[in-house]
């Protein structure tokens, strides 16, 4: 085996054992508090040779291609998340928030930083172009921000509402343009740094890679489907997807040297552009994009372990501590640029005024496309670059301690978050009154109970001796107008009848006629009373007919009926009514439900509708969903308003 081959696998063995060990203690950090990254990055940092040595320069150096890989990740997951579909009714708020972050932003910054530069030690004996081309590109970076980490915000407040549309939306829309702006910065410093001409020519040629970019990153999302096509496993997928973006990264790289071999020009791909195009194609224009954004999701965290750790140890204490102040005053000089971007995105979007002081809040924080970018330019510019990534990534740590609880302030303000509220017994939840005290209801309540209803059972004769614990048990004497009035009945989203077909006859009646509960479910006795409850809307169980039919779903679909009846672990159903205004018009298909999550019905002004994947919800519409409790539980206010 060759000396070279060798050294790289120790290397390899050597730096997963860091990124292990690093795992472990980043979880503590993330127990006081701290980042996930922050912990990832310090561990990598004690591991380097600023502390430990564990990792040396030139294994850094050798295991580059990691930072390539982890790269082309971070760019499907950036495009993964824009989703046209989900942000429809916020386009023009998106639009002008975008502007003015991009524009505000990239000007103030590089104004600023160009201003001041000679109070930066490394920028301080530069020439003129130079700290032109430098000023861009850290205004570039300043504009970048974090899906993953404003998606996890979001689902940890389980957000929703116009705000929370906006932000998401111009998150990722602004990682899809800080890439376009970059390709252009980068180009620009480096002709500038290495005093090369500016002229026409130059900007033609830079034209054309990215017009070559877009149109390389289209080829890359019809190739990312074809994994989709076939029946290998999440594993294999997940392997393929890496190599895909590893391989976008090798032949940009090839392109640029053969270029500059045949022309004596390079001809400078774009591969965080190419790989952003092809998960945005792959979401968009196939219907692989559910069980994509599954497969991102399962080797995301592992990419992340290794990206950030490995950055850590390409980095030295004693530097980070030196710009530790510069970062500082970035940090600032970005937040002031960031709030004046979103006043301006309010103000023109005409969005509601409460947003505006507030509206810098979510875009914070930062994390992989930043570090990214920075990391490129670190390898693209030697001399200086380390002490430029260095300060990038004291600015994002201070970023991400700051932006998620601002982020999190900010959605409570504009009251967008849905956490369970703690200040009422049954706030938040639904209710259910079963009528007729017996081991049915006692069973039925507990069952509700867990799925967090608020129930109570009501005693029409006292036939039941024993003490019933967490249950709130009535007695109704008389069945009249008068006595169900007292007990706010109209209040319940479901009423059980289970007393005689007689007594629940007079209920049912007085329901239909006085109160008008959503849904009234009556245990038929006998048959011939099946009719009279048919008249008046109630959902009827006859349970000698039911238990036939259930055995006989049981016999012909066994997998169909545990579905249905959520005899998996963790199985559950859920009703949900169309209150989003971005699902109006959608077709079942668009839906992004997780995977583990099945439509079963759509029901329509009271009535089901023969449902396929090209059926369009509307508002007001009714629709049943099958899977695992955590999902559904996540999918409640994706619906919502």
């Amino acid at each position: 085996m060759d000396i070279d081959i060798k050294l790289l696998i120790t290397f390899i063995i050597g730096f997963l054992i860091v990124a292990i060990a690093a795992n472990q203690i980043a979880k503590v950090f993330q127990k006081i508090k701290f980042p996930l990254i922050t912990g990832l990055i310090i561990t990598g940092i004690i591991a380097g040779s600023s502390v430990l040595n564990f990792i040396s320069p030139v294994a850094v150096k050798k295991l580059n291609f990691l930072n390539d890989i982890a790269l082309a990740i971070i760019a499907f997951s950036a495009g993964s998340e824009l989703y046209l579909n989900e942000l429809r009714s916020r386009i023009k708020s998106i639009k002008w928030m975008v502007i003015g972050q991009l524009v505000i932003t990239f000007v103030m910054s590089a104004t600023v930083i160009f201003f001041i530069a000679d109070q930066i030690p490394f920028m301080a004996n530069l020439p003129a172009t130079h700290k032109f081309g430098i000023s861009i590109l850290f205004a570039t970076i300043f504009i970048a921000r974090s899906p993953s980490s404003a998606i996890a915000v979001i689902n940890e407040m389980r957000a929703n509402g116009p705000f929370t549309k906006t932000v998401m939306g111009v998150t990722v829309v602004k990682d899809v343009l800080v890439i376009i702006l970059f390709a252009i910065s980068l180009s620009i410093a480096k002709a500038l740094i290495n005093d090369e001409a500016t002229d026409f020519l130059f900007f033609i040629i830079l034209f054309f890679e990215l017009i070559a970019s877009f149109g390389i990153g289209f080829l890359v999302g019809k190739i990312l489907q074809l994994p989709f096509l076939t029946k290998m496993d999440k594993q294999l997928k997940g392997i393929s997807i890496i190599l895909i973006g590893y391989s976008v990264y090798l032949f940009s790289d090839y392109i640029r040297f053969k270029a500059f071999d045949v022309f004596q020009h390079e001809f400078i791909l774009e591969p965080l552009l190419i790989c952003i195009i092809g998960s945005f194609v792959l979401t968009n224009y196939s219907k692989h994009r559910i069980e994509f954004g599954k497969v991102l999701q399962e080797i995301s965290p592992i990419i992340y372990i290794i990206f950030f750790t490995l950055t850590g140890a390409s980095l030295s204490m004693q530097t980070l501590m030196s710009v530790f102040g510069i970062a500082v005053g970035f940090f600032f000089l970005r937040l002031i640029t960031i709030f004046f971007g979103g006043i301006f995105g309010v103000f023109a979007a005409k969005d509601f005024k409460k947003y505006a002081l507030i509206a810098w809040m979510p875009y914070l924080t930062q994390a992989g496309v930043a570090l990214g970018l920075a990391t490129i330019i670190s390898n693209e510019f030697p001399v200086w670059g380390h002490e430029f990534e260095t300060i990038v990534i004291a600015i994002i740590v201070i970023n991400q301690l700051i932006g998620p609880p601002l982020f999190k302030w900010s959605l409570n303000y504009v009251k967008e978050s849905h956490l369970r509220a703690k200040t009422s017994k049954f706030e938040g939840k639904q209710n259910a009154v079963i009528f007729g005290l017996e081991n049915q209801a006692i069973a039925l309540a507990k069952q509700l109970q867990k799925n967090n209803w608020g129930v109570r059972i009501i005693d029409t004769d006292k036939n039941y001796a024993h003490e019933i614990k967490d249950v709130e048990i009535l007695e109704l004497k008389n069945i009249n107008y008068k006595n169900l009035k007292q007990l706010e009945l109209e209040k319940a989203e479901a009423i059980i009848l289970l007393l005689s077909d007689e007594d629940n006859y007079k209920i049912a009646e007085l329901l239909y006629e006085k109160i008008g509960t959503k849904d009234v479910i009556v245990r038929l006795n006998n048959r011939d009373y099946f009719e009279k409850f048919h008249k008046l809307g109630a959902l009827i169980i006859e349970p000698a007919t039911a238990m036939v039919s259930l055995l006989d779903h049981f016999v012909r679909s066994p997998n169909a009926a545990s579905l249905l009846l959520g005899m998996d672990e963790d199985q559950d159903t859920l009703d949900v009514e169309i209150r989003n205004k971005d699902i109006h018009g959608m077709r079942l298909r668009e839906l992004r439900l997780p995977s583990d999550v099945l439509v079963l019905s759509v029901k329509r002004k009271g009535q089901l509708l023969v449902s396929h994947g090209y059926t369009r919800l509307r508002l007001g519409d009714i629709i049943t969903l099958v899977g695992a409790g955590s999902s559904l539980e996540e999918l409640k206010f994706k619906f919502d308003t």
